[in-house]
């Protein structure tokens, strides 16, 4: 099943929290702080304001950084995913080489 967002809606998907600390502590599943980092999965096809179609600055695989108590959740086929919209997204993560 694929989910597609309307208007200028993003779905993401978590990236896993850090299981030990940098160094080296290993964390309970309960201390563990979900990540606000999580991969793009589905891109709504934009938002229409003042009849003029607002394109879409996300394109889907990429990492990005969203508001922490932004979006819904919700969950299908054992998956779960977040719903955002495209101003919730602070930022796109480059890994440098």
């Amino acid at each position: 099943m694929k989910l597609s967002p309307l208007g200028d809606r993003v779905v993401l998907k978590q990236l896993e929290a850090e299981e030990t600390t940098k160094s080296g502590i290993i964390l309970a599943g309960t201390a563990q702080e979900k990540p606000q980092e999580a991969e793009v999965v589905s891109v709504g096809p934009g938002a229409v304001v003042d009849g003029k179609t607002v394109p879409m600055e996300v394109k889907e695989g990429q990492k990005v950084i969203y508001s922490k108590y932004a979006g819904t959740e919700v969950k299908l086929d054992g998956e779960e995913y977040i719903i955002v919209k495209q101003s919730d997204i602070l930022a796109v993560v480059e890994y440098s080489k």
